[in-house]
């Protein structure tokens, strides 16, 4: 279970590392926006005001953006696009699946630390 959550955390930690690098390493597809970069800009605000609501906002917004991109790509690859390979395809639907599941397990740690909380003895 350690082994799936370290590899899990990895991925966030890339993730993120990629989304910090710009948009020059975006994976633009023809004008179908950015695969792999929630939001397309690949720019976050500094996390030094941001509360943990912003944070936690900005990461769900992220992932619904990685997942509307990879639904406009699959959307186009079936509509025969040229500029929308199979391989794009794929990858940007893993994306979005890696960051959905990884958006699960925090919320599900999340959970879990609030009922260990609500049960410590005062």
């Amino acid at each position: 279970m350690t082994d799936a959550i370290s590899s899990i955390l990895s991925q966030i930690r890339a993730h993120e590392a990629r989304t910090r690098e710009g948009p020059g390493s975006a994976i633009d597809v023809g004008g179908l926006g950015n695969v792999g970069k929630p939001g397309g800009t690949g720019e976050t605000a500094p996390a030094n005001g941001a509360g943990f609501g912003q944070l936690l906002s900005r990461a769900i917004d992220n992932v619904s953006q990685t997942q509307a991109n990879a639904g406009a790509l699959q959307t186009a690859f079936e509509l025969g696009d040229p500029r929308a390979d199979l391989a794009r395809t794929m990858v940007a639907m893993q994306q979005a699946q890696v960051a959905f599941r990884a958006t699960v397990e925090v919320r599900n740690r999340l959970v879990q630390a609030y009922q260990d909380v609500m049960n410590m003895p005062v």
